[in-house]
């Protein structure tokens, strides 16, 4: 059986990596990361759907829609991570792991940015390790998802 994909979500602002402060997001654009995690993706026999929106509701609906069609998500929702309750309950209802994603270590940033509503239904949380995190936040899903199949295989 082949896998699902896994959904990388983005939030907003991210469409401006590159641009927006680069001495602490880095030059990479968005483009840029989405082609080597599709080479990640690959390598692993799993297909991506990677998007990106500034908009809480449209987030909600890609997870609603990744109940059905993913083996996990790797989100990133950026600020909304700090404010949305919408975003968690709708995370709640993923049965597959979760990584939550920060390109920045958010725990040396503003206090405001230390609490997160989306930790609380993920599986797991990278921050700071730049763009790499997307690329082992991809290979973590699909592991985590590998063993809970072969979980359920067992007698």
């Amino acid at each position: 059986m082949n896998p699902k994909p896994i959904h990388v979500l983005n939030g907003p602002n991210l469409n401006l990596l590159g641009e927006r402060e680069p001495h602490i997001y880095g030059y990479e654009t968005l483009a840029d990361i989405e082609e080597r995690c599709r080479g990640t993706g690959a390598a692993l026999r799993h297909g991506l759907m990677f998007r990106q929106s500034n908009h809480e509701g449209q987030i909600v609906d890609w997870i609603h829609q990744a109940r059905q069609e993913a083996d996990a998500i790797v989100i990133n929702a950026g600020a909304l991570t700090h404010t949305s309750v919408a975003i968690h309950d709708a995370l709640k209802t993923f049965a597959g792991p979760i990584i939550e994603l920060h390109i920045a270590n958010v725990h040396r940033r503003e206090a405001f940015r230390h609490h997160s509503y989306i930790a609380f239904a993920a599986t797991a949380v990278i921050c700071g390790l730049g763009s790499d995190g997307y690329d082992l936040a991809i290979e973590a899903a699909a592991r985590l998802k590998a063993k809970s199949v072969a979980a359920e295989a067992r007698p």
